[in-house]
């Protein structure tokens, strides 16, 4: 059985361009419903969160040091620190737990 990658990459764009013009085609009025319009606020935060997390927990060497900046930084953004210092913070949590894990072994 041979497969055509032309019909795997026509269907591939037919679902991928239904999911982005459905919504667009059928919600045409402003969505009244407070549940829904309370659930689609949350969307872009809760995607963000996604995409970030697993990097958050991967990209040190040692998983432990993103855990502790991940800790860190919620704590600094809950006393109201800015995005640039909160960023500064978590890399120099990072940098110091990696340094700390190599000077020990």
């Amino acid at each position: 059985m041979t497969h055509n990658i032309y019909i795997y990459i026509l269907v591939a764009t037919a679902v991928s361009c239904l999911i982005r013009v459905l919504p667009l085609t059928l919600i045409r009025g402003k969505i009244k419903n407070p549940l829904i319009r309370s659930f689609l606020y949350y969307v872009p935060y809760v995607t963000l969160a996604v995409m970030t997390f697993p990097a958050i927990i991967t990209a040190p060497q040692i998983p432990v040091a993103g855990i502790l900046a991940l800790v860190v930084g919620i704590i600094a953004a809950w006393k109201g620190v800015n995005m640039m210092g909160i960023a500064a913070l978590c890399c120099c949590v990072v940098f110091v737990c990696e340094a700390a894990s190599a000077y020990l072994m």
